[in-house]
């Protein structure tokens, strides 16, 4: 089979499609790990850490984060530094917890794109089956519906596997947009309650 014959048929867009889907549920999968080993992780050390903190002992409270997960890691150690400004203290574990979300966040990006794309990429497809459909009816020298048919219904396949990944891709980037942002929420939240219990 030729290249041209290749394209012409449309079947090459298939494969794109089907490698973005896999993609999307692998990222899928990533994150909802990620998601239940930093919630575990997080919600572990507060409990400990709390009840140090209740009783005084900050230096116990401070090597918890030594078992953390890494992206708990920056700002929890960060709020056991000594800073004569608090505005300077208050800055740092800003930066430290944005560190943090751009490490909940990771991967989000491809979902994005793959949700922005994958119907364009389904597109293609089509065109180049209808492109097929109008040279077959120049070599056969007829018209009519008949004639162009199975290379539409073959063509307009593309298209709807398209939409498919695409709509895919844009709820799941949606569902976990939302929930990193609830998560990032709660962890500075927590994290400025154990500040306060420090101070």
């Amino acid at each position: 089979m030729s290249w041209l014959k290749f394209l012409e048929d449309g079947g090459f867009v298939m494969y794109p499609l089907l490698i973005c889907s896999i993609i999307v549920w692998a990222i899928s999968f990533e994150k909802i790990w990620f998601i239940f080993s930093f919630n575990k992780s997080f919600s572990s050390l507060y409990g400990a850490a709390l009840l140090l903190l209740k009783d005084k002992k900050i230096s116990e409270a401070r090597g918890l984060y030594h078992n953390a997960h890494p992206l708990i890691e920056g700002p929890y150690s960060a709020i056991f530094e000594t800073h004569s400004d608090k505005a300077k203290l208050e800055q740092k574990i800003s930066r430290r917890l944005s560190e943090t979300q751009i490490g909940l966040k990771r991967f989000l990006w491809i979902l994005g794109t793959i949700g922005s794309s994958a119907p364009f990429i389904g597109l293609f497809g089509t065109v180049m089956g209808i492109i097929k459909s109008f040279d077959s009816m120049a070599t056969s020298g007829k018209g009519g519906f008949s004639v162009v048919a199975a290379d539409l219904s073959e063509a307009l396949i593309a298209t709807a596997a398209g939409i498919i990944v695409a709509v895919m891709a844009v709820m799941l980037y949606n569902y976990f947009q939302s929930k990193l942002s609830i998560i990032n929420l709660q962890f500075k939240n927590r994290l400025e309650d154990l500040l306060d219990l420090i101070e």
